[in-house]
């Protein structure tokens, strides 16, 4: 890939920013001479192993390279034997850090679409015991520690000692009587020996011997006699404590140099692996994505933004070029961005085949080509004595010379720079050579020929920068199949130039240059405000569309919740009849029993007739409550009277209306034993009451399959024929093995629901109950549950 066209695509700016995001300098450089390849499998390669580092970086949290400096120079110092110092080990030590935490953060991600990056883990070599003696025996750059070895241990030990002992000696000597001859009561170092100031005029009273004088002489620093041989000993163990310092940096420093060339190679596996971690994050932040990359020639860029443009002002644009056509034409008005689109396609090639992302919707696609010609802005040389247009002309030589099937041609208005007819006449014939050489191309122009070409010709397609002709602005957007007018009067106009001077210029104009940029204006027009209609329609079709999407969703919901409830009544209904048919069963087994006796007792006539009259109320009731609800009348003061049945809607039974109160629109109602006083519209019109009679009852039989029974309902009983009722259902419910069931008694004055739950503490099949919760019935129900 030529340089010149990696200048004017602007791609070496992308790979500074790229670099930013490095902190090795051996990345930055790598970024700043990244070279885009020709070469599809290696541009693929490139680009997996970046959407690998942007999974190991926002996916798994794996941290970049560890930063370390460059220690080549000191690694081949180590493997000729040479000995580094604090310092140069810490540094070397930074590498072999940076080496094992790459590695080890990389390996333990157990993720199959990770494999470049594991390749380049496999790569790295780290010591972790060279790494941990480093880290151990050197403290600072410029100290080993007292622990680096036994040896250095004792011999420091011993030398702190003796410092204190000299130190103490002396200083009985600077506080004594001997300290009338000191010029000041302190003890220095001179030579590295312990020393102490005497007076000039006393230096013979003080027994030692003389390392220095001051400048005026009138001190001298004399070293007393009887620290002398504990001076010697501290010397000796001080060039014993450098020897021993000497031998572990030695030791330290021959183990580095053996892995020299191993390090020296994970240095540039490092630079790589940070290179991708580079990219990977500048292209989050530009919020760009995979681009698809084929050798077809094929561009598809899907609402792409220019890199070098601020993210919140930059219009998105789509563009596609090499599959119907191989060379677009851009046309459009000044400053519209059709220079801006055509460097931002070339530059999306280049920055797929530099392994990095494009700032473009998902689905974008880019080409890998062999190389990529450019011919844009004022390339005028002072240096090589060329004018705007010869420069032109020679880069466009250039180009014509060297292009192939699989080249990328961006072309910035050619022709430009000399007489008109001849420059529109020029361009034409360059286009149409482009075209022989099945190259693929972006062209923009101004000239109105080259816009009719367009039509004319097989592989190349008019696009236009769209324009805003009611406020003359460009709106940065593309509009592929159309060309547009260039309306450099109307903005000369909206920027002030003289009225005078736009008529006279307009009066230049040929007549059929003049009617070709007035019918493009025309269509360009059409075509906007259609869009909007379309769009408008669009929006309008969106909303009513959504509007009957939510009105079949209710519909469906309130089928489905009718379905339900028809389900849910069903079975309600086959549960009360199964209960209704097993108690008159019951009822009448009983009656059978009695009947079978020879000699009937008074107290079971009374029973006789007891059953009798629940088995009337059983029937009554059954059939009652297999009336339609929703046929009842709702009550009112024209239509309710004394002695009607009634539906109480609050407690779901029926009751007989005692008398009624018109003005206050209510009435008492008897619901079993139970009186109440309620208002019309909690009461519903059954009928007249039905009068008992004396005539026999027939009662028939029919054997139906017993189906257990969960509830039982003693509202409107006397307390005797609840707990009557409760005991042969709790029986019942025992055969049947029933866990727990359920006693509907009321609320009322509470009478019935205390005596049957005095019955039920002693009752000897119940273990335990409690009354209804919050949507159960609360205090008006007792739920059983059974031994």
């Amino acid at each position: 890939m030529n340089d010149k066209s990696i200048e004017k695509l602007e791609l070496n700016k992308i790979l500074a920013y790229c670099a930013d995001y490095a902190g090795l300098q051996a990345t930055k450089k790598l970024l700043l001479e990244c070279k885009p390849s020709c070469d599809l499998d290696e541009v693929r390669e490139k680009l997996n192993t970046t959407e690998e580092a942007d999974k190991l970086l926002y996916k798994y949290g794996i941290g970049k390279i560890e930063c370390f400096t460059d220690v080549t120079d000191l690694l081949i110092r180590a493997s000729k034997k040479s000995t580094l110092t604090c310092g140069e080990l810490l540094e070397v030590n930074a590498l072999l850090r940076s080496a094992r935490v790459a590695y080890t953060s990389v390996d333990k991600i157990a993720d199959d679409e990770i494999v470049n990056f594991k390749g380049f883990a496999n790569k790295l070599y780290f010591d972790k015991f060279l790494e941990d003696d480093i880290q151990s025996k050197i403290i600072s750059v410029d100290k080993v520690s007292d622990f680096a070895s036994d040896k250095l241990y004792s011999i420091r030990s011993r030398i702190k000692l003796l410092n204190e002992r000299i130190r103490t000696t002396l200083y009985d000597y600077v506080t004594g009587e001997t300290s009338k001859y000191l010029q000041d009561n302190i003890v220095t170092l001179r030579n590295d020996r312990y020393v102490i100031p005497v007076k000039a005029e006393y230096k013979n009273k003080v027994r030692g011997f003389v390392h220095d004088r001051s400048q005026s002489g009138s001190t001298f620093f004399i070293e007393p006699a009887y620290v002398l041989e504990m001076n010697n000993e501290l010397i000796s163990l001080t060039i014993d404590e450098k020897e021993e310092v000497d031998r572990i940096l030695k030791e330290l420093s021959s183990r580095v140099g053996l892995l020299s060339e191993k390090l020296c190679a994970d240095m540039e596996v490092l630079a790589e692996m940070e290179s991708y971690f580079a990219r990977a994050e500048y292209c989050f932040n530009k919020k760009c994505t995979k681009p698809e990359v084929n050798k077809n020639g094929r561009i598809n860029i899907i609402k792409g933004r220019h890199p070098l443009i601020d993210m919140d002002k930059v219009v998105p644009v789509s563009i596609e070029l090499g599959k119907d056509y191989n060379f677009l034409l851009i046309s459009g008005a000044n400053t519209g961005g059709k220079t801006v689109t055509l460097k931002m396609s070339g530059l999306f090639c280049l920055m797929a085949c530099c392994g990095l992302f494009i700032p473009a919707a998902s689905g974008s696609s880019v080409a890998v080509f062999d190389e990529i010609y450019c011919d844009l802005g004022d390339s005028q040389s002072i240096e090589e004595n060329l004018s705007t247009f010869s420069s032109h002309i020679t880069t466009i030589k250039h180009i014509c010379d060297k292009v192939n099937s699989n080249s990328l041609v961006l072309m910035d208005e050619p022709g430009g720079g000399t007489n008109p007819d001849e420059g529109q006449a020029l361009a034409k014939a360059i286009v149409e050579y482009l075209l022989s050489k099945d190259c693929k191309g972006i062209v923009t122009t101004h000239y109105s020929s080259l816009k009719e070409y367009a039509y004319s010709v097989k592989g190349i397609e008019n696009a236009s920068m769209e324009f805003d002709s009611s406020t003359l602005k460009p709106l940065y957007s593309i509009k592929i199949g159309l060309p547009g007018a260039s309306n450099a009067l109307a903005i000369s106009r909206r920027l002030g130039l003289r009225e005078d001077i736009l008529n006279k210029a307009l009066s230049y104009l040929s007549e059929g240059s003049r009617n070709f940029e007035n019918i493009v204006r025309r269509a360009e027009d059409s075509r906007v405000e259609a869009e909007a209609k379309l769009s408008e329609a669009m929006a309008l079709q969106r909303t009513w569309q959504k509007k009957l999407n939510e009105v079949n969703d209710k519909i469906e919901k309130l089928n489905k919740e009718k379905e339900k409830i028809s389900i849910t009544a069903r079975a309600e209904a086959r549960r009360i009849i199964a209960e209704k048919t097993s108690r008159a069963e019951e009822i009448l087994q009983e009656i059978e029993e009695i009947f079978k006796k020879e000699e009937i007792s008074e107290a079971e006539l009374i029973k006789v007739r007891t059953l009798k009259n629940k088995l009337k109320n059983t029937a009554y009731a059954e059939e009652s409550r297999q009336e339609k609800v929703t046929d009842y009348k709702p009550a009112n003061k024209d239509n309710i009277k004394e002695g009607l049945l009634v539906f109480v809607i609050p407690m779901q039974s029926s009751g007989k209306v005692l008398s009624v109160n018109k003005n206050k629109g209510e009435a008492e109602i008897l619901v079993g034993s139970l009186k109440m006083h309620l208002a019309f519209n909690k009461l519903k019109i059954i009928g007249e009451e039905i009068k008992s009679t004396q005539s026999k009852v027939k009662v028939v039989k029919k054997v139906t399959p017993n189906a257990p029974v969960l509830e039982i309902n003693v509202l409107g009983m006397t307390v005797e024929e609840a707990i009557y009722e409760v005991d042969n259902f709790i029986d019942k419910a025992v055969l049947d093995n029933l866990e727990e069931v359920k006693v509907i008694h009321g609320v009322g004055t509470g009478k019935l629901k205390n005596a049957i739950a005095q019955h039920l503490k002693r009752h000897k099949n119940v273990e335990s109950f409690r009354l209804g919760k919050y949507g159960e019935g609360e205090t008006g129900v007792t739920f059983i549950k059974l031994k």
